[in-house]
This record gives structure tokens, sequence and C-alpha cells, in this order.
């Protein structure tokens, strides 16, 4: 049964699915650690491939990639004693079109979900149809700086530096360090429902208040509407005027942003290609990145 399911759902079949199937087809609960070992098993009959396996073919398939994508810039790193640490890929198509888009970059990471774990990285920006496009991809152990550094390095030695360059993200530590250590002449931004539940977090007690203040101070548009909207929330919410200056009123609001942001004001386009790879995350690494090449050349 696994088996037929595997082949039918494009090779993704979570252990939740198979304890729902042996439920419906045969009445019968089985435990969440029996379903993956399940799972696991057709795989390998299937010959999709262990998760070990999987990290011995894709030096060969990363080559295949190569002769198949002329132009495309793939990295793999691997430790002293030859064990993954690092890929990065980016497609060149992904490298042509660039010149074409505005130089907006949104940058995120998620969690694989495999046996390995690892994050996946994220460069993606808007084409001229305002569509989302996928500029590079990076697989490495967490989000840290050493991490998040490689990644931005590796995007900086493929698209190359623009004046202009906007790069819009969330706060997490180690991405303001890579990008002031990598892009140190970029305008770094912060997506504005980051900073929002970051708010939310800080000031449980004046949520509502807070929220319908804040992105109507964020949005606006000229420097007088803002100093109003913006006397407004902190009256509304105490503590929260020094804070937002912490952060910095050129990286959160239009009314004050020292580049063009083209109205890209979040990271929502990093957050939807992620919803897109979320089932597909599971698989081993090799099938995985075969994914990643199937959505971008579709």
């Amino acid at each position: 049964m696994c088996e037929e399911k595997i082949d039918k759902s494009c090779k993704v079949y979570r252990p939740r699915d198979v304890m729902d199937d042996m439920k419906r087809k045969f009445r019968v609960d089985i435990s969440y650690s029996v379903a993956w070992r399940g799972r696991e098993y057709a795989y390998e009959n299937l010959r999709l491939s262990t998760p070990e396996q999987s990290y011995k073919l894709l030096p060969g398939y990363l080559h295949m990639l190569m002769d198949t994508n002329p132009g495309s810039v793939v990295n793999l790193e691997v430790s002293d004693g030859n064990k993954f640490q690092y890929l990065f890929i980016a497609f060149a198509a992904s490298i042509h079109g660039f010149s074409y888009c505005r130089p907006v970059i949104s940058i995120d990471a998620t969690h694989l979900k495999g046996k390995y774990r690892g994050v996946l990285f994220t460069a993606v920006c808007h084409d001229a149809n305002q569509h989302i496009f996928p500029l590079a991809f990076g697989v490495g152990d967490s989000e840290n700086d050493a991490s998040w550094t490689w990644f931005l390095g590796r995007v900086k030695s493929v698209f190359g530096v623009n004046p202009a360059l906007v790069i819009v993200s969330d706060r997490h530590r180690s991405i303001n360090s890579a990008v002031q250590e990598v892009f140190p002449q970029a305008f770094h931004r912060i997506c504005m429902y980051h900073l929002l539940n970051n708010l939310k977090t800080k000031f449980r007690s004046k949520t509502k208040e807070l929220e319908q203040h804040y992105i109507r101070t964020t949005k606006s548009y000229n420097l007088q509407d803002f100093h109003m909207l913006f006397y407004t929330l902190c009256s509304a919410v105490p503590g929260v005027k020094e804070y937002l200056e912490d952060v910095g009123l050129d990286r959160w609001t239009r009314s004050h942003a020292l580049s063009r942001r083209y109205n890209i004001m979040t990271t929502n386009i990093s957050e939807s290609l992620n919803a897109v790879l979320v089932k597909v995350r599971e698989l081993p690494i090799t099938a995985f990145m075969n994914e990643i090449r199937l959505l971008c050349q579709k």
C-alpha cells in the first residue's frame, strides 16, 4: 500500500498519511513509529534511496544539473571528514533574469524535515510582472552566523553588487550579522509583519491598538503623516517609541526609507515559496533538490 501511495503522490507520503490510510482501509491503528518505518521500507523498495545514499548521489546529480543547465552555479562544500556541510544552487535562468528584476531581494530560511534535518536558505525577488522569481537556494546545518554568511557570500559572488540593492528579512541576529559583513553597502530592511509579531510579543496588553496604529504608521508615504500616526501609536502603547527607534525608523517605515523598496514591505514572497515546498522538505537531499529544479523550470 505504501509503495502505491508514494508513487501516486509524487513520492511525498507522510507517516501521518500511512496511519490515516491504515485506519480507513483496514480499521487498524498503528503508531507513528510503525508508520514511519513502513514508509522508509517502501522508499527503499522503490529505489528512491535512503537519506545516506542520497548524500552519496548528490555530487553526481549536481554534475548532471550543470551539464543540462549551462551557466548555472553550484557549490557543494564538505568538511575535512568528507561530510556534507553546505550546498548552494543558482540556476542560469535566475542569474540572467535578475538584471531585469527590481533590486529588492527577500531572504529567509526554513527547516528541513528529513532524517538529518538542516535548513533551506532562499533568496527571492519580484519580476516585472510582480511574480515570484527565485534566485538562489542553499542548504546548511542551521541558522547561524557561519551558514548565513556562507550563503550570502555565494549570492554576492553570483549576482554581484547593485548600489541600490535592498535586502528584506526578519530580525534574526545571524541575518543581520551576515548582511553587514557581506553586503555592507546594501540597504537592509525589516519585514513589517515580522516586526509586528515582535511587538505583539513584547507589548501583549495592547495588541489591538498596536496593530491598528502600527500598520498605518509603517505604510505612510510622507513625514507629516508619519509623525502624526507615530505619535498616536506611541500614545496608545507606552514604551513602543523607544523600541521602534532602536530598530531604526529607516528599516521598517516607508516614509524614512533611504532607498526604493518598490512597495515590498514584507518577506511574503519568501514565505510563499516556503509554503510551496512544505511537503517535499522531508525528502532525501537529492530528491529534494530535484523537486526545487522542477519547480523553477515549470
